[in-house]
């Protein structure tokens, strides 16, 4: 059996595919490489390449991993395991409106971090924008002594918490996981940090984590008094000083945390969030036999039926949700608890913030252009046609991710290409998805004009093609952006089902009909279309996708 953080004290009904699978999660996420060969993975985790092999089969059938090639890349379904603790704590939904207000007051980056183990994780950020600027993506861990609500959080371990972080410090004195520190001034002065912040209820970061960078925090508590995050105030020296942030942050910070209290007291626990129940993997063995491990599936299964609840959940109500036997799902918890993701507590069990490095952290930073490109390639694959996506900019369309067919004649458009939206079909999807009255304001100031004998060149009558392209759920453009060229297109939606962008599939008009060409097009358009909205909702549960 492959070494685990926990491998020792391991239970005899440890769920071992769940566990294996997990480690090459882990493996996949950690360190700086995207991509990852079957053959490295075995090597790092010290599974057997044939073990390596069936769970990335699962894997990438369950949508956590995609194969390129002979590589192996986290996929957006991956961040469905994350969004599961984010989801169940609560914490992003409850207090990043008084994060985001806190931001805008004192026109500066707000975040939010909780514990885990001798070390704190970032959930949210409400960032400004400026040339200096901060950021830290959802599920980034830092060392406990490298920032403000280190202090904060050790501030409440006992001697068990203390002797982890003494031992983690041990192994690497030099801190190689983040900016380094002189290690003979480690452990006082972070202690010493820990005894003011206890005595005052507050921790100030002056330039622990990097030259330059300041931050106050305070601890946010729970009802039953109990630190649950702590809010911080991030700045620069160029800005302030530690002395002169504290003086101007503090007070609008006190009264954003009081809120916060607040917000956590009114929360009804067992609230379901929204979010989808997991899904069966009993078709997906019979499709697959050997090659699928059921248990492995059917642990993820468990790990993300928590976001469908808030706070502590009996095993009882996570196996139906999970759509599990008692047992099964209780083999599940046992290798989760085992393995530090989740707890158990008098009312039921909680999943806990070390979930967020099963590759949260590096897919929360992913943009539109990066989740649609693989669709896009598998889609001109399928219909040997170029496809594009493209976002809606003023009165123009800009193309941000396109995969150009494979025939000797093409469209050749680029990333970047601005066209106007009235000619074309991803703009007719795009102006047709907008609000009523927006709809018609902008229509109102776009003057189309004739680009081919083709084009629609009055307002009416772009009116008229815009309502039916809405109506019918899909954009038809035919030659009037450029004769011969023909261009059908639909919408990806975010998590809302507001359409963000949309995505088309452009080919000459001779190569077939057009009642041909929506027949062979249109189903697989909408395909792609959906796997895209999915994985962007998934990335965009808890923070923001950029178009590009």
């Amino acid at each position: 059996m492959p070494q685990t953080a926990e491998a020792e004290g391991a239970p005899d009904e440890l769920v071992g595919p769940l566990e294996r699978g997990l480690a090459v999660l882990r493996a996949m996420a950690s360190g700086p490489d995207v991509r990852h060969r079957p053959g490295d993975l075995a090597r790092t985790t010290g599974l057997a390449r044939s073990t390596i092999d069936r769970i990335a089969t699962t894997l990438v059938r369950l949508g956590v991993l995609r194969a390129e090639g002979r590589d192996l890349l986290l996929a957006p379904g991956a961040a469905e395991l994350g969004n599961a603790y984010l989801a169940s704590c609560g914490l992003p939904e409850l207090l990043g409106p008084q994060a985001a207000a806190l931001a805008d007051a004192l026109d500066a980056s707000v975040s939010l971090a909780v514990p885990d183990r001798d070390g704190v994780r970032f959930l949210t950020q409400a960032t400004r924008r400026r040339a200096m600027a901060t950021s830290f993506r959802p599920g980034g861990l830092l060392a406990a002594e490298r920032c403000a609500p280190g202090a904060l959080f050790a501030a409440e371990w006992d001697e068990t918490d203390r002797e982890r972080w003494r031992a983690r410090r041990a192994q690497d004195p030099p801190d190689t996981g983040s900016a380094s520190v002189p290690p003979d001034e480690v452990e006082a002065g972070f202690l010493e940090r820990v005894r003011e912040a206890g005595e005052s209820g507050m921790a100030v970061d002056d330039q622990l984590l990097e030259p330059g960078l300041l931050s106050v925090a305070l601890p946010v508590r729970g009802p039953a008094g109990a630190v649950v995050c702590a809010v911080s105030v991030v700045s620069h020296t160029s800005r302030h000083s530690a002395a002169s942030l504290v003086e101007q942050a503090l007070p609008p910070l006190r009264r954003a945390v009081a809120a916060m209290e607040a917000a956590l007291t009114a929360a009804p626990v067992g609230a379901a969030p929204a979010g989808g129940a997991p899904a069966p993997v009993a078709v997906l063995k019979e499709e697959l036999g050997s090659g699928f491990l059921q248990s492995l599936a059917r642990g993820l299964d468990v790990l993300r039926a928590f976001g469908s609840v808030r706070g502590p959940v009996r095993l009882s109500e996570l196996a139906r949700l999970a759509g599990l036997p008692r047992a099964t799902a209780r083999r599940s918890l046992i290798t989760l608890r085992h393995l530090g993701y989740v707890r158990e507590e008098p009312g039921g069990f909680v999943v806990l913030p070390r979930v967020l490095e099963l590759g949260h952290t590096r897919l929360s930073g992913l943009s539109l252009p990066e989740i649609a490109t693989p669709h896009l390639v598998d889609l001109v694959l399928r219909v040997q046609e170029s496809a594009s996506v493209a976002v809606l900019d003023g009165d123009d369309i800009r193309y941000v991710a396109r995969v150009a067919g494979t025939r000797i004649m093409h469209i050749d458009i680029t990333v970047g290409t601005r066209l106007p939206a009235y000619a074309t079909s991803m703009g007719r999807v795009l102006l047709g998805a907008l609000p009523g009255e927006e709809r018609a304001e902008r229509l109102r100031r776009i003057t189309p004009s004739a680009l081919t004998p083709y084009t629609v060149t009055t307002r009416e009558g772009l009116d008229e093609v815009v309502a039916a392209t809405a109506a019918r759920g899909y954009g038809w453009v035919e030659q009037e952006l450029e004769e011969g060229l023909r261009s059908l297109a639909v919408a990806v939606t975010d998590r809302e089902g507001r359409a963000i962008a949309a995505v088309n599939v452009a080919l000459h008009a001779g190569r077939a009909t057009p009642e041909e060409s929506l027949t062979t097009l249109l189903p697989a358009l909408r395909e792609t279309a959906g796997r895209i909205s999915g994985d962007v909702a998934a990335v965009g549960r808890f923070s923001s996708v950029p178009t590009g």
